[in-house]
């Protein structure tokens, strides 16, 4: 384990980003929880028919304690409120601005199901990120490969949506352990690979 590389991987933006909106206790905690509410229902509508295409309808049918479609556009799309793409934008960095395009959605349905990507991923995203390490020549790490394939394990549907695109704070994150020399295209490639090649 590096010390240097578990202090990196905790100061990313989609780490800053998901860890302000989860620990917060003012009224950013009211909307963090509108979030998850949101976050579980495309979850459970993925596992429960993965071959039927979400809408916005759907999604709020499907939000509970109640779903909306006001909330539903607060929380996803262009204008979305503490939404992770204009989290990456205002970071300013290469890296992020480069995710924030290829994660960037005209769909807000597709927009939500990205950010439940990273909020089904974290727990495993976390505990990888406390004892990761230097990644030698490996394209993908093993620790963060096995971080991804549980997550995939638990949640196929989800992890295959998308085109298998995987969950962008583990694009940031392979970028980090490659110190630079891993453009975030390349490392989204990587990653896809992985969870097509476990998933189909």
């Amino acid at each position: 384990m590096s010390t240097k590389i578990t202090e990196d991987l905790a100061r990313t933006t989609i780490a800053g980003w998901y860890l302000r909106l989860a620990d917060h206790t003012g009224t950013q905690r009211n909307h963090w929880q509108t979030k998850i509410m949101y976050y579980q229902a495309v979850s459970e509508l993925l596992a429960a028919r993965p071959d039927r295409p979400l809408t916005w309808k759907t999604i709020v049918g499907a939000a509970r304690p109640r779903g909306c479609r006001s909330t539903f556009y607060e929380m996803a799309g262009q204008r979305a409120r503490h939404g992770m793409i204009g989290e990456l934008i205002a970071d300013g960095s290469v890296v992020s601005f480069e995710i924030a395009l290829r994660y960037r959605r005209t769909s807000p349905v597709g927009q939500l199901i990205d950010e439940t990507k990273i909020w089904a991923f974290w727990p495993y995203r976390q505990q990888f990120a406390e004892h990761a390490a230097e990644p030698g020549l490996d394209a993908v790490p093993a620790d963060l490969r096995d971080a991804l394939l549980a997550w995939a394990t638990r949640y196929p549907a989800l992890a295959a949506a998308n085109a298998y695109r995987p969950p962008a704070c583990a694009v940031e994150d392979l970028t980090v352990l490659h110190r630079g020399r891993l453009a975030a295209t390349r490392a989204e490639s990587r990653l896809t690979e992985v969870l097509r090649g476990a998933l189909t």
